[in-house]
């Protein structure tokens, strides 16, 4: 299960993301752009994902992922919160994040990240 608070926690714990509205709904950007937003309509989130990611989600398992007549166009897949794995959706977050993100901004989380694995430390 995910909550928008959850949510919130993990996409701002990538440098250089915010939190705004895009459609009079709560969404996560980096570099003014957008890595997800939390559809009032549906209470869930969307999350940018491929066409052939998305089509597949939702057949493998349409008891958490789905999509709407105005989504479908889109590279975007709705997720039940009750039902959305919280290691998919950060996994999620960071594939958007690393594909939006300045590269500079993208080569220092890595460095640190690098770091603090070559430390032991998680």
């Amino acid at each position: 299960m995910i909550t928008l608070d959850r949510l919130r926690e993990i996409v701002l714990s990538f440098p250089d993301t915010e939190e705004t509205t895009s459609w009079d709904a709560v969404s996560f950007k980096v570099n003014k752009k957008a890595i997800l937003f939390w559809n009032p309509t549906h209470d869930c989130p969307v999350f940018k994902v491929p066409y052939e990611e998305r089509d597949h989600l939702i057949e493998m398992d349409p008891e958490t992922f789905f999509t709407t007549d105005h989504h479908r166009p889109h590279p975007m897949v709705l997720a039940r919160p009750q039902q959305v794995d919280e290691e998919w959706v950060r996994v999620t977050v960071e594939r958007t994040w690393r594909a939006q993100v300045k590269k500079a901004t993208l080569k220092a989380w890595d460095g640190t990240r690098n770091e603090r694995a070559g430390a032991g430390v998680k």
